[in-house]
């Protein structure tokens, strides 16, 4: 635990930092555990790849980690025209204002950091779910699915304005919730963490898979999530925890063609598009209608969704 008060350092930019002598820059922790992370899965999966990539992995990365910097340059545009758009600066004017459930009560500090955790991934699972049940939302979020094969490279391909709406939903639950800055530190260091996990093409072992995904999401089950039936890529909305798919009965054990012989992506997109940055970026506008770029239900979706084990 951090004993010392989280204050803000602008001289930093990001928070938290500690008021001692030290300085912890979180920012760079952030990067730090997600390069090194990136690294590891990367590495993994082209020693044991689960899935033969069908398209080009050069343009492929170009493209994912072009949208994935873009996105980034479009948050760091909104926070110079307006306050600092983060997660954890929302934290700390909600800490400084006594605003939000978790500041009007005299809790232990490591519960409350328990409570922003699960409170905090349900709000993004919900917020998955909404992208795939609001028209405009999967505009954007389609983006992600066109993805004809998935990675690593995979976690960080959401569209810019997704990423944008995406922390401004993230601000308001924080804010009402009352989260502090060190949770709000530690749930995105375990939300991008797991992201790039359960998307890298990693071949775990079936025992271990099964163990895992009783309490996290796993690349076997989240690649679930990617397939091409409609069917199967509305489920399995989880990007850390397990649990909200079961308890919501949106949970889809295994594709219904295997993870080798399963298409990934959306119908109207199985070319080589989606390896190009600026078709993926001007999908929302150009591509086809919402309910268009998804496949329509059908004797296979309907099949799939039998075939599988909901839980």
């Amino acid at each position: 635990m951090i004993a010392a008060p989280l204050v803000w350092t602008a001289k930093r930019g990001t928070l938290p930092a500690m008021q001692t002598p030290f300085y912890f820059d979180d920012t760079l922790v952030r990067f730090g555990v997600f390069a090194g992370l990136f690294i590891l899965f990367a590495a993994i999966e082209y020693v044991w790849p689960r899935r033969r990539l069908v398209v080009s992995k050069g343009r492929r990365w170009f493209t994912n980690l072009g949208i994935s910097v873009t996105a980034s340059l479009l948050l760091r545009l909104m926070a110079a025209l307006a306050v600092p758009l983060t997660a954890i600066a929302a934290a700390l004017y909600a800490q400084q204002k006594g605003f939000g459930l978790l500041n009007a009560v005299d809790w232990p500090d490591w519960l409350k950091i328990v409570i922003a955790l699960l409170v905090l991934d349900l709000a993004i699972w919900a917020q998955h779910l909404a992208s795939h049940k609001i028209p405009i939302l999967w505009r954007l979020h389609q983006v992600h699915h066109a993805d004809r094969d998935i990675d690593v490279t995979t976690a960080i391909r959401f569209h810019p304005i997704e990423i944008g709406l995406s922390m401004l939903w993230k601000m308001v639950v924080v804010i009402g919730l009352g989260a502090s800055p060190l949770a709000v530190f530690l749930f995105e260091v375990i939300l991008n963490g797991c992201a790039m996990f359960n998307h890298a093409n990693m071949d775990l072992p079936r025992p271990l898979d099964r163990l895992l995904r009783l309490a996290i999401v796993t690349p076997d089950m989240h690649r679930v999530h990617h397939s091409v039936y409609r069917a199967e890529h509305d489920s399995n909305y989880g990007f850390n925890l397990s649990i909200w798919d079961r308890l919501f009965r949106t949970y889809v054990a295994q594709p219904k063609d295997g993870h080798v012989g399963m298409r990934i992506g959306l119908a109207p997109y199985q070319t080589s598009s989606p390896t190009r940055l600026g078709w993926s970026l001007w999908l929302p506008v150009l591509g086809y209608p919402a309910e268009e770029s998804r496949a329509p239900r059908g004797p296979a979706d309907d099949a799939a969704g039998a075939s599988d084990t909901r839980r």
